[in-house]
C-alpha cells in the first residue's frame, strides 16, 4: 500500500509539474517513443487493439488481440499479453497467452479494469456469428495469473451483434448514487429478426450494481440523426468517461464530421440526445479518459480540424488534446504521428508518473489493411506544455 501511495504522490506531482511547463513544445512533442511494436507476420497476420492494467507488484500488463487465422475482423484470434517492469519504457519480447480462442470466430477488443474490490476485470467480445457477438467479463483475484469463467453481460434473450471497443468500461467512483456501478457502452448492429445488419448502429449501455455478477440494459437506446435533415447518422463504437461533476459523458464514432456526445446524470440509465462535438474527426473512434486525481480529460483521436483535402476520411494524424471543462472545449492538439498512409486508431490510454502510454493500431495502408500492426507509444508529460488546462 505504501508503494502504491508513493506512486500516486509522484504521479500527482508530475501532473502539476507538467501543467506549468513552458517553452519548446514542438521539440518536447517529438520526444515520444515507440516502446513496443507488434508487426504482422505470415502466421500472425494481424495484431490489434488492447488495454493496460497496473499490477500490485508495479508491473504493467498490456493485453491485445493476436490474430492467427487471417487479418479480418472475424478471423481466428486469441488474447496475448506483454509485461513491463519499468513504467512502460521496455516490454517483454515474447507473448504470454492470456486467453485461448473459445468462440466460433474469435475473441477481441479487451478492456482491463482494476475494480474497487481490488480484483481485475477483463472484458472482451466473443464473436460467434454475425447475429451473436456479445461481450463477456472474467475476473482475476491473483493479479491476472488466473481468470474466472466468463460471465455473459448480454443474455441470450437479447442476442445480437454488439460492438464493445477496447479500453471502454468504467466503474463509477465517489458518487452519492450508483457508486461502484460498472458501465459497458455498446453499439448494436444486428439481431436475429433483422434481415440484414444495420451498421449505422444503435447505442446503449449495460450496467452492473453488484460488481459484475448481474447486468441490465440502460433505459435509453439511442440512434443518431442529423439535426437539420433528420437523416440517420452513423453511431458506432461508443465510449464513456466520468466527469468531475459526476455526470457520465458518452462519445461516439460517427460520419457527422466529429465525434458525437451525450450525457447522463443518473449513472448511465438515461442519456441526452447524441449531438456533434468540437472534436472533428473522420469515421474513426476516439478515446477519452480522465487523469487520476484531476479534473482534466485527455483525448486521443484523429484530429481533422485543419485537415487537408487529400487526408479527409483517413485515420491520420494521431493527436492528443486536453480539456478541463468536461469536454466542452479542448486545447489545441499535439500531433504524434502523421504518416498520410498511416491508420491510427483503437487507442488505449494509461497514465504513469512521467508519461502517458498509448496502445494503438498503427498500420500502413500501402502495406496492409491498416489494422494489422499495433504499437505502444510513450509520451512524456513534458510534451503537454501548450496543452496545460
Amino acid at each position: 500500500m505504501l508503494v502504491f501511495l508513493m506512486k500516486r504522490f509522484v504521479f500527482v506531482v508530475s501532473v502539476i509539474m507538467a501543467s506549468v511547463t513552458s517553452g519548446l513544445v514542438a521539440e518536447e512533442a517529438n520526444r515520444q517513443a515507440v516502446v513496443l511494436r507488434l508487426p504482422a507476420t505470415p502466421s500472425n497476420p494481424r495484431n490489434s487493439e488492447g488495454d493496460f492494467v497496473r499490477l500490485k507488484d508495479g508491473r504493467l500488463l498490456f493485453v491485445y488481440t493476436h490474430f492467427t487465422g487471417g487479418g479480418g475482423d472475424h478471423s481466428s484470434a486469441h488474447l496475448a499479453g506483454r509485461f513491463s517492469s519499468d513504467d512502460g519504457r521496455t516490454w517483454d519480447d515474447a507473448d504470454t497467452l492470456i486467453q485461448d480462442n473459445n468462440a466460433t470466430w474469435n475473441i477481441m477488443s479487451v478492456s482491463l479494469l482494476r475494480l474497487a474490490d481490488d480484483r481485475i476485470a477483463m472484458f472482451y467480445l466473443r464473436k460467434q456469428s454475425l447475429q451473436d457477438c456479445r461481450p463477456v467479463v472474467r475476473f482475476s483475484d491473483d493479479e491476472a495469473t488466473t481468470w474466472s469463467k466468463p460471465t455473459e453481460i448480454i443474455p441470450e434473450s437479447e442476442i445480437g451483434y454488439y460492438v464493445l471497443n477496447n479500453d471502454r468500461v468504467i466503474q463509477l467512483r465517489n458518487v452519492q448514487q450508483h457508486n461502484g456501478r460498472l458501465i459497458v457502452p455498446v453499439a448494436l448492429h444486428h439481431t436475429p429478426d433483422q434481415e440484414k445488419p444495420d451498421w449505422t448502429g444503435s447505442v446503449m449501455c449495460y450496467l452492473s450494481d453488484d460488481a459484475g455478477k448481474s447486468w441490465h440494459r440502460s433505459k435509453i437506446t439511442m440512434k443518431a440523426r442529423d439535426p437539420n435533415t433528420g437523416r440517420r447518422l452513423v453511431a458506432q463504437e461508443p465510449g464513456v468517461v466520468q466527469l468531475h461533476d459526476d455526470r457520465v459523458m458518452m462519445f461516439v464514432r460517427s460520419n457527422a464530421g466529429s465525434q458525437l456526445i451525450s450525457h447522463s446524470r443518473d449513472g448511465g440509465d438515461t442519456w441526452s440526445p447524441l449531438t456533434p462535438s468540437t472534436l472533428q474527426s473522420p469515421t474513426s473512434p476516439a478515446t477519452i479518459e480522465r487523469i487520476p486525481e484531476s479534473d482534466t480529460l485527455v483525448c486521443a483521436w484523429n484530429d481533422h480540424a485543419n485537415i487537408t483535402p487529400e487526408l479527409r476520411g483517413k485515420r491520420t494524424p494521431l493527436s492528443l488534446a486536453t480539456s478541463r471543462d468536461g469536454g466542452e472545449t479542448w486545447n489545441p492538439s499535439i500531433t504524434l504521428f502523421d504518416n498520410p498512409d498511416g491508420w491510427y486508431c483503437y487507442t488505449a490510454l494509461e497514465f504513469t508518473p512521467d508519461a502517458i502510454l498509448l496502445g494503438h493500431c498503427a498500420g500502413d495502408r500501402t502495406k496492409n489493411n491498416g489494422l494489422a500492426e499495433s504499437q505502444i507509444t510513450r509520451v512524456p508529460w513534458s510534451s503537454f506544455g501548450n496543452l496545460r488546462p
